[in-house]
């Protein structure tokens, strides 16, 4: 491949070597004393980190391997492969971007779960057997929630405007991203679900599209649509649509920080009506927080957005933001992330990186909690928040405390769709987030383990359990 193609965009690289930017480089080692000693110095030297070298048997005048090595970023790959083919003995025959490599062909694909080996399956599967089959949904459409693939299928739907940090790229740019989460649907629920990315350039075209297709889902996940055109789109469509609407950039968020803090109050003996807590960020995110916090029966919630804090009265306010503003803030607090800050108890930023200072966590109240939560570079990173924070927690894997919506949505709709649910309520994401929460066994909670690992296969499992449960208690089971 002469180096791994890649997308041409501009990517955020990260601080250090990671399996995301991670190379295979295939190489031929002379079979002499030192080569692979050498080779794996330069890879050193230049910052890669050598990560596998699998099935390693020297026979023969020269070896040929795959090694795979971990680098920072696109630019750090061709610098960590220049710096292999400089090595005396070592010839690099080629190198591929593993993550690049990974897409190739997409990452899910349809599999049938019926034979069709003889005329027999055939006239069950299809024609004339399956006519009897849709006649009977004529009759009775529930029956489509049983015997069709809406039992267990939930649509991915975006317009591409608000994906990952990349922002407004459009549809079809946005596919690997529902691809992936159509994955980690499957690989963690067992929930099958289809990418579907619309090319529209408005909310009621969402909203049409959205509910000319629904009759093919048992649910629909909303996820990369821009603030504010994703509250009227939700709003919309769990009005119009007889079948759960659930936008993850929101409520996963918010139900999977709303744990978190749960747990690191625990730990530190706060309690949550008691505290202050600020949030930065005033988009999906960060509205949909400060909803469900309210609703756990939070204290005082401040919203801060680019404009300083959120409050009645404030100019530049969207409809969104004047209804936090009217719900949040009761003493009308004016000013700064900075101005606001002091004092409070709890930050949780779901905003940009760099927004806070160790000056400003200094001037927090009594073993303040702390969620940096922008990707891929938090409002603080824990090295300048070590000592002054009392528990911290990120959006990134390569610290504790995780805060990852896989924690979340998996479960909630599995949960949704085993109860018959029609839609996810309030009370259904409260439960989800309780789950989590006790998913941390308390012998083993403390500042560093505030959230389970979203490998921990129990989580789904227990989110599930719990939203089904409030679902059926609730009424709003089909």
């Amino acid at each position: 491949m002469g180096g791994a193609a890649t997308g041409g965009g501009s990517v955020a690289s990260v601080k250090g070597p990671t399996a995301a930017y991670s190379i295979v480089l295939r190489v031929s080692l002379d079979n002499r004393p030192g080569v692979l000693g050498r080779f794996a110095t330069a890879v050193g030297a230049a910052g890669g980190n050598i990560a596998a070298i699998p099935g390693f048997e020297a026979k023969g005048p020269v070896v040929i391997r795959d090694i795979v090595v971990n680098c920072r970023s696109e630019q750090h790959q061709h610098q960590v492969a220049a710096a292999a083919a400089a090595v005396d003995g070592v010839t690099v025959l080629d190198w591929w971007d593993r993550t690049f490599a990974l897409h190739e062909g997409g990452k899910i694909e349809v599999l049938g779960r019926c034979p069709v080996g003889d005329a027999d399956d055939l006239s069950m599967a299809y024609t004339p057997g399956v006519a009897r089959v849709c006649t009977a949904i004529e009759h009775d459409p529930a029956l489509a929630f049983t015997h069709t693939i809406r039992h267990n299928t939930v649509a991915i739907v975006t317009d591409g405007t608000a994906v990952l940090g990349l922002g407004d790229i459009g549809p079809v740019a946005a596919l690997p991203v529902m691809e992936g989460k159509a994955l980690l649907f499957k690989e963690f629920a067992d929930v099958d679900a289809v990418p579907v990315c619309l090319d529209v350039d408005s909310a009621d075209e969402v909203v049409r599209a959205v509910t000319a297709l629904a009759p093919t889902f048992g649910g629909i996940n909303l996820e990369d649509i821009a603030a504010p055109a994703c509250f009227e789109i939700e709003r919309r469509l769990v009005d119009t649509l007889d079948i759960p609407v659930f936008h993850d950039d929101q409520h996963g968020t918010a139900v999977v920080t709303l744990a978190a803090l749960r747990n690191a109050l625990t730990v530190v003996g706060k309690r949550i009506d008691e505290v202050r807590i600020v949030i930065a960020g005033m988009g999906a995110a960060g509205i949909a927080i400060g909803r469900i916090l309210r609703d756990a029966g939070a204290g005082e919630i401040v919203g801060v957005d680019r404009l300083g804090a959120v409050h009645a009265g404030r100019d530049g306010l969207n409809p969104v933001k004047q209804w936090f503003a009217d719900h949040t803030n009761p003493d009308h607090r004016a000013g700064t992330l900075g101005e606001v800050l002091a004092g409070a108890d709890v930050f949780i930023g779901v905003s940009a990186p760099d927004l806070l200072t160790a000056a400003e966590l200094r001037t927090m109240a009594p073993d303040p909690i702390v969620f940096a939560m922008a990707n891929p570079d938090p409002e603080i990173r824990p090295e300048a928040a070590d000592g002054l924070a009392a528990v911290m927690a990120t959006g990134r894997s390569d610290f504790p405390n995780q805060i990852n919506n896989v924690l979340a949505f998996p479960g909630i709709f599995r949960g949704a769709l085993d109860a018959g649910a029609t839609r996810i309520t309030e009370a259904m994401k409260l439960a989800a987030a309780d789950a989590i929460a006790a998913a941390v066994d308390a012998d083993d909670l403390c500042a560093e383990f505030i959230v389970p690992s979203v490998f921990d296969r129990e989580v789904p499992r227990l989110v599930a359990r719990a939203v089904a449960e409030t679902a059926q208690r609730e009424g709003v089971c089909r």
